[in-house]
């Protein structure tokens, strides 16, 4: 018996001693000295539905998708392929669906004009995921124990050098990301709203109200297509001429776009759920004249909320179809939100002061500044606990 507790003992404590170890060495990471906090400004204000066709029109789309994956232990916990999970969504109403298996590039399961490489990134158990777009390989090193801020802007920062854009997933089941965090982080270009129990998307308005600005996306974040509860309850409404992915990352890159929540029609009921998902209020207009910042909806809302700086309430309107706001010279941003009676609701990109004739956009893609002498300290101390845990590897299996 007392042997057999030795080597469940010499077991365990080997496990232990290698998951820190991959935690240490998963940790190493520049130390950065982050710039302050510094509010949108200028004499213009930033668009993103200046290219809106309303010919065209809105697509339909989700782009945080999971299907079954090959292998005897599928990570996605996804029961439908790729090629079940677009049909669902198109007899739903959906026009675009991209496929962002955890760590694995998926391949769209009928037409290679619309492939759309894209991944979500990410081991870590709080859950600091990121979606990648436009990378021709996945990248797999991502540090488990995210604990300081200046490795999750490693992460963003390494990830950003092999794809055309990244989204930050879920901020809200994060764990550990702060209010400190959203007010430094840089180097991605879409934030993932809407949480389960709110609408508020307080985690972006600190990011912007910080001076970074970024587009909003709302997906399903979809594990099981044939749920009814489970898809179809976000969306985003692109103004684009296709699926394609040259048209996708040039209409994402811009904000031409705006995202939804959409309640669980039918409660189960597909044929009602799939009656009332083609029947969603949307908007018909919307833009900018002069200072002036307006929007006009296809049905009456309940109300209309814009929020800016701080997460302030800039104006609310009540039971009304349309918006207007004079955005005040000392106004950083702000943001549409509209509230449905049928409990649906519409999320639009922020309009942002900025300077049109310094740069193209109010984004801020410059690197944060190194923190020279913090980094070398951090990683000899990584370094340090790295040998410290070899050594008691070593010693566990050493015989006297």
């Amino acid at each position: 018996m007392k042997k057999l507790f030795h080597i469940l003992y010499v077991a365990v404590a080997s496990v232990a001693l290698l998951v820190l170890l991959a935690i240490l060495v998963t940790s190493v990471s520049p130390i950065y000295s982050f710039r302050k906090p510094q509010p949108f400004s200028g004499p213009d204000i930033y668009n993103p539905y200046s290219a809106l066709d309303t010919v065209q029109g809105w697509q339909r789309a989700n782009f945080h998708t999971h299907t079954r994956v090959k292998g005897p232990f599928p990570p996605n916990e996804a029961e439908a392929d790729a090629q079940e999970t677009y049909d669902v969504y198109k007899s739903l109403g959906y026009d675009i669906v991209t496929f962002s298996n955890h760590n694995e590039l998926t391949e769209h399961p009928f037409d290679q004009t619309l492939q759309v490489n894209v991944y979500e990134q990410g081991y870590s158990p709080f859950k600091f995921h990121k979606l990648v777009f436009g990378s021709k390989k996945v990248i797999h090193w991502d540090p488990l124990l995210p604990i300081l801020t200046s490795q999750m802007q490693f992460e963003l920062d390494y990830l950003g050098k092999g794809s055309d854009f990244i989204q930050v997933n879920h901020p809200y089941r994060t764990i550990g990301l702060t209010k400190m965090d959203m007010e430094k982080l840089t180097g991605y270009e879409i934030m993932e709203l809407d949480t389960h129990v709110s609408t508020q998307n307080e985690y972006w308005d600190q990011a912007l109200s910080a001076g970074h600005y970024s587009f909003g996306l709302a997906n399903d974040d979809l594990h099981h297509a044939r749920n009814p509860h489970l898809i179809a309850i976000r969306c985003n409404f692109l103004c684009t001429p296709s699926a394609r992915y040259e048209d996708l990352k040039k209409t994402l890159l811009t904000g031409c776009y705006y995202a939804m929540r959409v309640p669980d029609y039918g409660n189960g009921d597909w044929d009602i759920k799939r009656e009332k998902n083609h029947q969603l209020p949307g908007i018909r207009q919307i833009g900018v004249v002069g200072d002036t910042l307006q929007m006009t909806l296809t049905q009456k809302a309940d109300s209309i909320r814009i929020n800016g700086q701080d997460h302030a309430t800039l104006l609310l309107s009540l039971d009304t179809d349309n918006i207007r706001y004079i955005l005040g010279a000392d106004e950083p941003y702000a943001r549409f939100t509209a509230y449905f009676p049928g409990g649906e609701v519409i999320y639009t990109n922020p309009f942002a002061r900025y300077d049109a004739s310094v740069k193209d956009t109010p984004f801020n893609n410059e690197h944060q500044p190194l923190n020279r002498v913090l980094t070398v300290l951090w990683n000899l101390f990584l370094l340090a606990c790295m040998a410290g845990t070899v050594y008691l590897f070593v010693r566990l299996y050493k015989r006297k």
